[in-house]
């Protein structure tokens, strides 16, 4: 494996910072006024569906489209370009996905969260955040809702809001009431939200700001965890930082992978942070966990093409050994099939070079197929009983 040091890997970046600022925003209040917009429950079908669309069978994978402002259904098995089973309006530039056992999906967009029957494929709420974002942008460093998770029971939705220029906030919306209840300050870009086992923390991952904000949901206090193994030189034009984090099932703890070389291990109950080798030595984006605690790494592609390699998925197990599997352009995020067979690997990436469709990748025999589908796709869930509930 390519082991660079951070004086190398900030003298390779130096060429390329001006042009690829690497995801910024600068420091800012953390108040967070309410709205008064009432939340919103219009709906969509599928266009062109006529009347109630036929029920979405098990299985179905379910896109947001970060380039517009729908959700796509889509059709795993596919193979011939029809994967798409129609699309849901739900609003401007929708980031992640949560889906609850009663079939809803709740998907975080720069207008608010949108609630979405994934049976009939009908939006049925847009819940307006109550944190000040400005005007409703699209785009990789846009307002609004960014990661998202469900409490265990399903009763809290949280909501990772970025507010460019400023630190983002965690927004807790009520999943019977459909309204915002409470707002909780968070670092800076929440990439990614994930949840305790036990459903008394939840860890907004925080791209800018190079930490994970641990919050408790009994008291609703926060702790600041930094997370950088290369340091935090270079700031906010750093590509150096953290995304996106998986839950270790065995024991709670935070995998977040870097560069395809560092996994950093935290403890989000003392903050500590240990790294563990990578192998893919490539920018790494997206990260799901299996129930085994096999770990799923999506690669983006190289930063600095002279030196690293290209887009892959990391199949990495409990015990540390790494299959790197090809793939041909840049992804952003990962969800696994109900039997933990089969990998979906968007293709929308936050950043340039994103192309509208997603890998199926067997990960018994390594096999990789592309499906076209929506218009930057960038989350991904599996729906059905058993499915993983988030991307």
């Amino acid at each position: 494996m390519n082991r660079r040091s951070l004086g190398s890997r900030l003298a390779a970046l130096a060429a390329v910072t001006a042009a690829l600022a690497g995801c910024a925003s600068d420091d800012g209040d953390d108040a967070a006024p309410p709205a008064s917009a009432a939340p919103s429950t219009a709906s969509s079908r599928p266009p062109g569906s006529g009347g109630t669309p036929a029920r979405t069978p098990d299985g179905t994978l379910l896109v947001t489209d970060f380039g517009a402002d729908t959700v796509t259904f889509v059709d795993p098995a596919a193979r011939d370009g029809a994967a798409g089973l129609g699309s849901v309006r739900v609003g401007t530039a929708p980031y992640g996905i949560a889906l609850g056992a009663d079939g809803t999906a709740w998907v975080a967009t720069a207008e608010g969260v949108a609630a979405v029957d994934t049976r009939t494929r009908e939006r049925t709420a847009l819940i307006p955040y109550r944190t000040d974002t400005g005007p409703v942008t699209t785009g990789e460093y846009r307002g609004g809702g960014m990661g998202i998770a469900l409490s265990p029971d399903g009763g809290r939705v949280y909501v990772g809001v970025n507010v460019p220029g400023g630190n983002g906030t965690l927004e807790v919306v009520d999943t019977r009431r459909r309204e915002v209840t409470r707002v909780v300050p968070v670092g800076r870009r929440p990439f990614d939200v994930d949840v305790s086992h036990d459903g008394r923390q939840v860890y907004a991952t925080n791209h800018d700001s190079f930490d994970v904000t641990v919050v408790g949901t009994g008291d609703w206090t926060t702790r600041r965890i930094e997370v950088a193994p290369y340091g935090t030189e270079g700031g906010l034009g750093s590509w150096l930082k953290p995304h996106y984090t998986a839950v270790r099932p065995s024991d709670g703890a935070l995998l977040l992978p870097f560069e395809g070389e560092r996994l950093a291990v935290v403890d989000p109950g003392t903050g500590r942070v240990r790294i563990e080798d990578m192998t893919a030595n490539t920018h790494q984006h997206g990260v799901t966990a299996g129930a085994d605690g096999t770990l799923y790494v999506v690669g983006t592609g190289p930063i600095d093409p002279s030196r690293d390699d290209g887009p892959s998925l990391t199949v990495r197990t409990p015990d540390g050994d790494e299959r790197i599997i090809p793939l041909g352009g840049p992804h952003e995020t990962v969800a696994l099939s109900a039997d933990g067979r089969t990998a979906y690997v968007t293709g929308g990436f936050t950043r340039a070079g994103s192309w509208d469709g997603l890998s199926v990748v067997d990960l018994g025999s390594g096999g990789v197929t592309r499906l076209p589908v929506g218009e930057r796709p960038l989350a991904v869930a599996v729906l059905g009983e058993g499915a993983p509930r988030r991307a």
